[in-house]
């Protein structure tokens, strides 16, 4: 790993930590991140975009629950370490498929997520 690659992690790691602890002492999260657009894979039916604002519960600010476990962190512009996402990999319960599916809406309708 390079030496800058290495700084922007330390960077990450350390952002990451610091919005883990003001959200367990009750402050919101300081900043959310722009909406990211996923590149769109062969055959999808339009780009996807995800936001963190329709994500993150501001009752309970946290990234942990996403980060790092299930996605990477970003960085600034594209996502890091992060392979193309599947309906296959989805209906596993990978990837958007941890909640969705679940807890949140399914993969029913393509406007969902696809414009």
């Amino acid at each position: 790993m390079c030496q800058a690659k290495g700084t922007r992690t330390r960077r990450w790691t350390a952002a990451l930590v610091a919005a883990v602890a003001a959200t367990a002492a009750g402050a919101a999260l300081p900043r959310i991140p722009a909406d990211y657009a996923f590149p769109q894979g062969d055959g999808s039916p339009g780009v996807v975009t995800f936001s963190h604002q329709t994500h993150v519960d501001e009752k309970a600010p946290s990234c942990v629950g996403c980060h790092p476990s299930r996605f990477a962190m970003l960085e600034k512009g594209r996502a890091s370490g992060l392979e193309a996402i599947t309906h296959q990999a989805m209906e596993k319960g990978m990837a958007c498929g941890a909640c969705h599916g679940k807890t949140a809406f399914g993969f029913d309708s393509c406007e969902n997520c696809h414009r």
